[in-house]
């Protein structure tokens, strides 16, 4: 099963978080928060403009992002978690 995200949307799979911090003490599942960072799986072909042309994504397949906390929808594809989010909830692009 493959999701094509539609108009400016944008398919995240979320990294998940070390569930040990660097001093080697591992931290329990209630304290873990929910991921902000993500790679981007897909992404939809742009928002349909006034003039019929479609607006130009600055996301690309392979980037990865940082969201909102609270930010996209929770979709679960081959018992993986992912999201999908607007690409105006998208707050930066990790480079490097």
């Amino acid at each position: 099963m493959a999701v094509k995200p539609l108009e400016d949307r944008v398919l995240v799979k979320p990294v998940e978080r070390e569930s040990k911090t660097d001093s080697g003490i591992y931290l329990p599942e209630s304290s873990k928060e929910r991921p902000v960072q993500g790679k981007v799986i897909a992404v939809g072909p742009g928002k349909l403009l006034d003039n019929g042309k479609r607006a130009e994504l600055g996301i690309k397949k392979g980037d990865t992002v940082v969201y909102g906390k609270y930010a996209g929808s929770e979709v679960e594809i081959k018992g993986v978690d992912h999201l999908i989010l607007r690409e105006n909830e998208i707050l930066g692009v990790i480079e490097g």
